[in-house]
Parts: C-alpha cells; structure tokens; sequence
C-alpha cells in the first residue's frame, strides 16, 4: 500500500476517541436513541484503534531499539535482534493494514440489512437454473455467516430455476460483504439437457440494495398504485389461494414491485414497500456517486447492471472477477456458499483505492 506515516491519523482517533466519550457521558445524548446509538459504535471502533495505534507506535520504537543493537559487537545479542525485528515487522505490517482501513469513514449502509434480487438474463432456462444456484451460493453463505434470509417474492422457471426472486438479509455486516456482488454474473457449463456437450454460456443479474428506512426516501401516497391479486403457486398443500398478493406500481417511474411471500396482505405490503423504498434509495445513491465517479480512476462494484463482473467457467473448475482481475480455481467450493476468497480481494482492494484517493 505505499508508505503512508500513520502518526497524524493516530492522533485524529485519539482527539475524536476524547470528544465522543465526553459526548457519551452527556446523559441528553440518550433522549435521540439514534444519535446514541451512532455515538456508540463509534466509540467502539475508536476504542479498537487508539488500541491499535498504541500497539503500533510501541512496535516502531521497538524496532528502533533491535536495529541499534544489530551493530552490536556480541554475536548472540545480534542474532536475537535479527530475529525480534522480523517478528516486530510482521506485527507492524498487520497493526499498519488495521489503521489504514480506520482512516477510511465506515460507510453507514454497511451494517444495514439488505434487499438482494437476482434474475435469469441471458441463455433462456439455464440462465434460470444459475440464478438459482446464485441464490443458493448466498444463502449458504448466509447460514455459515450466521444471517437470517427471507424469501420476500420469486418467479419460478418451468423447468426449473428462477426467472427472478428478491429476498432480505439481516445480520452484521451485511451489505458490508456483498455489495461487492452487484452486477452481471456469468456462467460457462454443459446445460444436463445438451446431449452433444457443447459449453453454453448464459447470464444472470444480481442487485444488493441497502435496506431503506422510512427516514432515507419519503413516499407519497398519491405516487403510489397499490393492488392485490392471487398469488401464483406451484399447486399443491400449503398453496397461498387468497388474494394477498400485493403488487406497487410508484407512478413518478413507473416501477413495479410484487410481494407474495407471506399470507397476509398487510405484511406483504410492507414488504414490497421495503423493496420499493430500497430500489429508490439505490438510485438516488447511484445519482450522487455517478457525480464523484469522473474523480475516481477506477470503480470497483458500482453495481451498473450492464458490468459483467464475473465468470464462472466449470469445465475448467475456474472463476474469475473482472474488475481486479483475480482468477481462483475452487469453483465447487465457492458455487457452495465459501465466497469469501473472493470477497477479501475486493474489500482489499477497495481498501487501496479509497486510500490512494485520499493522498490525492
């Protein structure tokens, strides 16, 4: 990541790391339960840091110390030296790296539950058969993380898959991890109906909303045509029958949410409120950040749909993301829920470009 002197930034976590304890030793503080708890999680993350950048100052000064002693005439206390500063340099590098992810702001969307809706785009039905191990990776993925997800609507493909379905996840640090899957997902593979083995390649969407609450984007209820309809099932016990599907078209542009998941129309409703004040947040984030994007040299996860951010390619057992460029050959594994190898790279890297923007 470059040399980057760290001792301002440690001051900075120290001043504010003051500041927000004497804001938290103000019993007003707790009539606004929001802002207290804002107060709270940043307390939290300074606390971590000036740890951090304690730890990270005494290692400096150690170092110091064993490269005087280096040019000591005593061979063993030489040789102990040497040895002290390859273990100080590794806890350097480590204390370094923890430090420069605090100077970047957390963004607040991370820790807030999440809307993610996946659709079959291109290659007919085996596109809709990818969209449903897409579904399957993330919610795998969610078990082992410990998250709650619930189907909120879903389309399913008459030969099996899915054209679409939308579903929430709530835990921590949710949009955090997977806002880096916004985008067009690729898949090469033999479809199990392709008696000649040829490679067919199809595609699927995904998008990562950042769940709205009701402070970030006000409805109006004029804007909105809302009508309940059967919902659609595959036949059978436990088949919703009732009228308690709910579908929202917002009139300003036409967007069309659907909720069929619970039995009751009011809970669906909310639901498809949710996803609807969601797509809205999405576009107005979108719209300020398209204003940022000419100054940043490159984006990784801007979510446009038409970015094809990843192949997956099983004939060759391989995956790769586009955007840096990083090619793993676990595919089983990964298709399976273990996505993290590919997450890490993104959020370091990430990471690098943020920083680079700031020392500009």
């Amino acid at each position: 990541m470059g040399a980057l002197d760290l001792r301002p930034h440690i001051e900075r976590f120290k001043r504010r790391f003051a500041e927000v304890e004497s804001a938290l030793n103000d019993p007003k503080v707790f009539e606004n339960n929001q802002r207290a708890q804002e107060l709270s999680r940043e307390y939290s993350r300074l606390k971590d840091l000036t740890a951090s950048g304690d730890a990270y100052l005494k290692v400096l000064q150690d170092l110091e110390e064993n490269r005087k002693l280096l040019q000591s005439s005593d061979a063993e206390l030489a040789e102990m030296a040497k040895e002290e500063i390859t273990r100080l340099q590794e806890e350097e590098k480590r204390l370094a790296a923890e430090l420069q992810r605090g100077i970047i702001p957390p963004d607040p969307s991370d820790s807030r539950n999440t809307i993610i809706e996946i659709r079959a785009g291109a290659g007919g039905s085996e596109s809709a058969l990818f969209a449903a191990d897409l579904y399957r990776m993330y919610t795998r993925y969610a078990d082992a993380r410990g998250w709650k997800v619930e189907t909120m609507d879903a389309s399913p493909s008459d030969l099996g898959g899915y054209k679409e379905i939308i579903f929430n996840v709530t835990g921590s640090d949710v949009y955090k991890r997977l806002k880096y899957e916004s985008g067009v997902h690729r898949v090469q593979r033999v479809p199990a109906t392709e008696a000649q083995g040829r490679i067919h390649t199809s595609t699927a969407t995904v998008a990562v909303l950042p769940e709205a609450e009701e402070v970030d984007i006000e409805i109006k209820p004029e804007d909105l045509e809302i009508t309940s309809c059967r919902a659609s099932g595959p036949g059978g016990q436990g088949v919703n029958t009732t009228d308690s599907a709910v579908q929202i078209i917002y009139k300003p542009t036409g967007m069309i949410v659907r909720c069929a998941d619970q039995r009751s129309q009011q809970k669906n409703k909310a639901r498809a409120l949710t996803v609807l004040r969601s797509r809205l947040l999405e576009a107005k984030v979108a719209e300020e950040n398209a204003k940022y994007a000419a100054h940043r040299k490159q984006q990784v996860g801007t979510g446009e749909r038409n970015e094809r951010i990843r192949t997956y390619n099983f004939p060759q057992n391989r995956v790769t993301d586009h955007r840096i460029e990083l090619t793993l050959y676990n595919l089983p594994t990964l298709i399976d829920g273990d996505i993290d190898s590919m997450i890490e790279p993104l959020m370091g890297n990430e990471l690098e470009e943020r920083l680079a923007a700031l020392k500009l």
